[in-house]
């Protein structure tokens, strides 16, 4: 391994002249000017929740998340029927508003949280408050602490269990709760309040069956439910559940999924084989990130038969790195988009010291304002996720 720190140091661009940089520090360098850019686009705005919009397609209320499948669309032949699946297919005229939303205030508490880390600015947690109380809080603003109405189908279902991929942004608002914690600036009755709505829905998650169905499904669906229970797990001190995770992520995740070259064969399965492989990877990463301690890194775990997150990392940044190498079928949308910064990269070249994986992060660029890349980006201010 090459060991970028030491580099880092060399260069002097580290804050500690006499002393190796953290973890958290080698990231704050490298998003400072990223997370202050965002923090300007994303202060005082007026918050906006589910009960901002609704859709008569809806079998909820107006306090309850809806969304509907993606690649659905309706039947040529019979209009007025049940729509069909087209898969990796987007249908722009499906209900999305409650999920931007979302994305909205992922974005919103993500670059509010960290711009107050970067700078310990009161300003940027004063603003992110009312976000959080209208979503959280509010009896006339919040939302439904469950997923029952998420990526319905018309003439099909209400809801799906597959819907529950749609609150990976939630995972950022709850690591930027963690920091509106520790700030001491939200009142005590409140955060009881927003920490209660993720005890109810962590409970939702794990115990409904939509739920259950989600955690079995087998791909990247799996990941990112245990994703989120891990990070609500960790907002709301719920060991029991993390431990839950740790033992899911060895026993089946891992050793499910991927193949015995690193790659997600189920994944590329699909018909966006290549954004699908990398939004895994990052999910796995960043599940890694929350779970693994100083006894158990789950960066270093490997399973009986060799399979590890540095053998996944080691094939996809081959592909990440130069994508006209790839081997297997190009996506069918968004194929031009991505790579972008894929945080699998930057928490792998944390976890092993890595300065070709460092170097490779800094050459990606910068997020861009597409929706559906912003959708399959759910670490997109990766300082929330470091220790500091």
């Amino acid at each position: 391994m090459r060991h970028y720190k030491l580099i880092i140091f060399l260069l002097g661009t580290v804050f500690n002249c006499t002393e190796q940089p953290t973890d958290f520090q080698v990231v704050l360098d490298l998003e400072r000017k990223y997370i202050l850019k965002e923090a300007k686009n994303y202060s005082n705005l007026k918050p906006l929740t589910v009960t901002s919009y609704y859709s008569e397609r809806s079998a909820g209320g107006i306090h309850d998340f809806y969304s509907e499948g993606d690649y659905w669309w309706p039947n040529p032949k019979h209009p007025d029927s049940a729509y069909i699946r087209k898969d990796g297919l987007t249908n722009p005229d499906n209900f999305t508003e409650h999920r931007i939303a979302m994305i909205r205030l992922s974005r919103i508490s993500g670059s509010l949280a960290s711009a107050y880390l970067v700078t310990e600015n009161n300003k940027y947690i004063e603003d992110l408050i009312p976000h959080l109380r209208a979503w959280f809080v509010n009896n006339e603003t919040k939302m439904n602490p469950n997923l029952m109405y998420a990526q319905a189908i018309k003439g099909r279902v209400t809801g799906r269990g597959i819907g529950i991929i749609d609150t990976i942004h939630l995972i950022e608002v709850s690591k930027a709760i963690r920091v509106v914690e520790t700030s001491g600036l939200m009142q005590d009755s409140d955060l009881k309040m927003v920490k209660e709505w993720f005890q109810d829905y962590l409970s939702w998650l794990t115990s409904h069956s939509y739920g259950k169905k989600e955690r079995d499904n087998g791909n990247n669906h799996s990941t990112c439910w245990a994703m989120q229970v891990a990070a609500f797990a960790e907002l709301t001190e719920n060991e029991e559940q993390l431990t839950w995770c740790k033992n899911f992520f060895k026993n089946t995740l891992l050793p499910e999924q991927m193949g015995e070259d690193g790659s997600f064969p189920k994944e590329l399965a699909r018909t966006k084989p290549y954004g699908y492989s990398i939004f895994n990877l990052d999910a796995f990463c960043g599940l890694a990130q929350i779970l693994s301690t100083n006894n158990d890194d789950l960066f270093k775990f490997e399973t009986e038969d060799g399979k590890s997150l540095v053998l996944g990392l080691n094939l996809m940044t081959k592909y990440i790195k130069s994508k006209d190498d790839w081997p297997y079928q190009k996506d069918v949308m968004y194929w031009e988009d991505w790579p972008t910064k894929q945080t699998s990269v930057l928490f792998g070249a944390l976890a092993y010291n890595d300065e070709s994986y460092l170097e490779l992060w800094r050459s990606l660029p910068e997020i861009p304002e597409k929706q559906e890349i912003i959708r399959n980006m759910p670490i997109k201010f990766p300082l929330l996720w470091i220790k500091k």
